[in-house]
């Protein structure tokens, strides 16, 4: 069955609250590094050497292994990719690392922080490029692993149906959308990541999307 590409009208007020909490909206600055989070999504590194090209910082890691969600689309692993899609859109060779050992957002951070050391490179700001949906757990779990630096979160702009378009699978993107909610609490209760305010119309939303079935990225 060929996957739905727009939203269905029932559950769109639940999938709009969560999508705007979880995108920060942080204005972009300049910090010293730029760290694309490995996924399934190539506008992470997009987005990377757009603001690579802007001046934002003079060097990426891009980070990450591979997921059952990415092997088909990455054979060679995320950080891979990444770096030979940036490398397209014209940002030098020299100015990429590339980290392929990461399986989640944890690694990603850890074994970034690793890599630059082996560099000699200790940044007192990052900025953590990754999907929309991801910024606020990348920023929640970087402030924890990585106490030491200031964190920027960035993503390819894009409102919601037209990210739903470019992924091209309605149901996956509200599924990730509900369990990186909620990874919000699940990881800061377990000491992955530092707490964040969650809102009564967020964990309502988060609540209609669950009963509606759309489970498959919850943590059991």
């Amino acid at each position: 069955m060929t996957p739905a590409t727009t939203l269905p009208t029932e559950i769109r007020g639940p999938v709009e609250v969560l999508w705007n909490y979880h995108d920060l909206h942080h204005d972009p600055q300049p910090t010293d590094i730029g760290v694309g989070l490995g996924s399934h999504d190539l506008s992470v590194a997009t987005c990377a050497a757009a603001l690579y090209h802007r001046g934002l910082f003079p060097r990426i890691v891009f980070t990450g292994a591979n997921a059952p969600t990415t092997i088909d689309t990455f054979p060679r692993g995320e950080a891979v990719h990444y770096r030979e899609h940036a490398l397209t859109l014209h940002v030098p060779d020299a100015a990429i690392l590339i980290e392929t050992t990461a399986r989640n957002t944890g690694e990603n951070i850890t074994r970034t922080r690793d890599l630059l050391t082996t560099h000699g490179i200790t940044p007192r700001s990052v900025t953590l490029i990754s999907r929309p949906y991801q910024q606020r757990r990348a920023y929640a779990t970087c402030r924890k692993l990585w106490p030491t630096v200031h964190v920027r979160c960035a993503s390819l702009p894009a409102t919601l149906d037209d990210y739903i378009a470019s992924i091209g699978d309605a149901d996956r993107v509200v599924s990730m959308l509900v369990g990186d909610t909620q990874r919000i609490w699940l990881y800061a209760e377990r000491g992955h990541a530092i707490p964040q305010p969650v809102p009564d119309n967020v964990r309502e939303a988060y609540r209609e999307l669950t009963h509606a079935g759309y489970t498959s990225r919850l943590i059991t």
